[in-house]
């Protein structure tokens, strides 16, 4: 299942549901927004799934969730 928002995403890391994450970074600096990743009570812990970079400049990287 794929989460989108920061709210329900955010909602759902503090939950622990969270087993991998896909971020995509455009090449585009934007100076306002609701933040992606809100406090969390704990560290998360990542480990490097996947890098790949596309046309245009985006980066998607992806991380699974160390346990």
């Amino acid at each position: 299942m794929n989460i989108g928002g920061a709210t329900l995403a955010g909602a759902a890391m503090r939950a622990g549901l969270i087993d991998e994450y896909a971020i995509a970074a455009h090449p585009v600096l934007v100076g306002s927004g609701t933040p992606f990743f809100t406090a969390l009570d704990s560290w998360v812990n990542l480990n490097l799934v996947e890098t790949r970079t596309f046309p245009g400049g985006v980066v998607l990287t992806r991380y699974e969730t160390r346990r």
